[in-house]
């Protein structure tokens, strides 16, 4: 079951109505300078699940100013190609919980990364970004 309204072509084609403030060019090159001056280094650990068709990694790396950022990313079991890899961000309020509530994705064929948000917290779901 799809997940979207528009054919393949139209969502090609689509560009949404978008309203720029001012200073919107100004603010993403200040945040991106701020951004490039930690390197990326994400750290990947892998995890030990129950499950026998699954990896999984818990995934650190710098966010804005230096402060670390967590995921998991789950790929189907000694997948040794890349992969399309599907990013979820978790709503405001939300952690990105755990690995066994993510599995359609990775049952599909696709890598799967669940990003924690900095500063978002786990009021409804278990999160580590604080």
């Amino acid at each position: 079951m799809a997940f979207f309204d528009f054919s393949l072509e139209e969502l090609r084609t689509y560009k949404p109505e978008r309203m720029e403030p001012d200073d919107f060019d100004s603010f993403w090159a200040e945040t991106l300078s701020e951004v490039r001056k930690y390197p990326m280094n994400p750290e990947l650990n892998k995890v030990d699940e129950p499950m026998d068709f699954i990896d999984v990694y818990d995934v650190t790396f710098p966010g804005f100013s230096g402060q670390a950022i967590k995921g998991w990313l789950l790929t189907p079991k000694n997948i040794q190609k890349r992969l399309p890899c599907v990013v979820e961000y978790i709503g405001y309020g939300g952690g990105r919980g755990k690995p066994l509530e993510h599995l359609a994705w990775v049952n599909a064929g696709y890598a799967h990364f669940i990003m924690d948000n900095r500063g978002q917290g786990s009021s409804w779901s278990s999160g580590d970004t604080p």
